[in-house]
């Protein structure tokens, strides 16, 4: 008589396989376990399955300055090409390096960030402009500028395992949205490609946009003014306004995410309060209580304090980004199209 014997049972899918195992990964596991267990205290129903995620410097690489503040330097080079009279603004010769500051810079060391005035000036020329004139800049601008360190595409910088968590959490019915203080019509235009996160589930700063009609074509307008920013405080304003719900998980990596992880931290069912440190200068960069982008001071000490899980790049992450692992594209993570 034949004997049959029954194949091994298949072993289960790493869903993180660029996290190395340790305390950061096994409480992701173990908060969605709880949150999709019916019956389990934590679980979560499926409408309330909400997870916001800050965006530079927990999904990308915000060093040595913002990517926004980037686009913002070279939107400025370009314009005062064709509105000299940009260049009579001090802030706007300043940037560009014109009055003998280093802000235009393109080396590693140079540190832009646009002030009150610059931000003024950038949004008083692209007033008059539509939202989708305003996405293809953003785009094109993409499209051809390069990271001083990595030479690449700062899309190409998005953290692999920061995408894996994101699809992890996707396949488990959570909801997913950016909570970031950047402007919401700068990552709008590319975040689904990129994140696999459609773009009307992000939340950012916002300018006062107006409709009209131009040759009986409905349009929404921008102008100067700004009307909301999403940071600090902001951020849980922001989620109310926009989402309507409290998160059960959010990630960020700076104090101006802290007040984020306070709020997904006043919820009673499973929770996941997340920081990614900056702690890997070799495959990325070192940098938290000084530093003049991504500051993250305060929130350190509350996670520590509260118990949040603290991811460190050097330690957790077998990667950093998709292109370390040779992949031709978002590997387990966001879209291409």
């Amino acid at each position: 008589m034949a004997v049959a014997f029954a194949a091994p049972a298949p072993a289960p899918q790493d869903p993180l396989p660029s996290w190395n195992d340790g305390p950061a990964k096994q409480s992701i596991i173990a908060f969605v376990a709880s949150a999709t267990t019916p019956g389990d205290t934590g679980y979560i129903p499926l409408a309330e399955r909400v997870a916001v995620f800050d965006n530079d410097g927990t999904l990308w690489t915000e060093q040595p300055m913002y990517v926004q503040s980037a686009f913002i330097r070279d939107r400025l080079r370009a314009l005062a090409l064709e509105h000299p009279e940009l260049l009579e603004n001090p802030a706007v010769r300043s940037a560009l390096g014109q009055d003998g500051g280093n802000g235009g810079g393109d080396d590693e060391s140079s540190h832009f960030e646009p002030s009150a005035e610059l931000l003024s000036a950038l949004a008083a020329v692209h007033a008059g402009w539509t939202v989708e004139q305003f996405g293809r800049a953003v785009l094109d601008w993409l499209a051809t500028a390069r990271h001083p360190r990595f030479h690449r595409p700062y899309t190409d910088l998005v953290y692999q395992p920061m995408l894996e968590l994101i699809r992890y959490l996707q396949e488990n019915g959570f909801r997913t949205w950016i909570v970031s203080g950047g402007g919401a019509d700068f990552m709008r235009p590319w975040v689904d490609s990129v994140y696999g996160i459609p773009r009307e589930q992000v939340v950012g700063s916002t300018i006062v946009v107006r409709y009209e009609l131009r040759d009986t074509v409905p349009v929404l307008i921008r102008t100067p003014r700004i009307e909301f920013i999403d940071d600090e405080e902001g951020k849980p304003v922001g989620i109310h306004r926009s989402i309507g719900r409290r998160p059960a998980a959010a990630a960020g990596n700076s104090d101006g995410d802290r007040q984020m992880l306070e709020y997904t931290d006043g919820g009673t069912r499973a929770r996941l309060m997340l920081l990614v440190h900056h702690d890997d200068c070799e495959r990325e960069y070192c940098y938290d209580r000084e530093s003049a982008v991504g500051r993250l001071d305060t929130a350190l000490d509350e996670a520590q304090a509260r118990g949040w899980t603290i991811v460190s790049m050097k330690r957790d992450w077998k990667v950093i980004y998709p292109f370390e692992r040779g992949s031709a594209g978002r590997n387990s993570g966001g879209r291409r199209r």
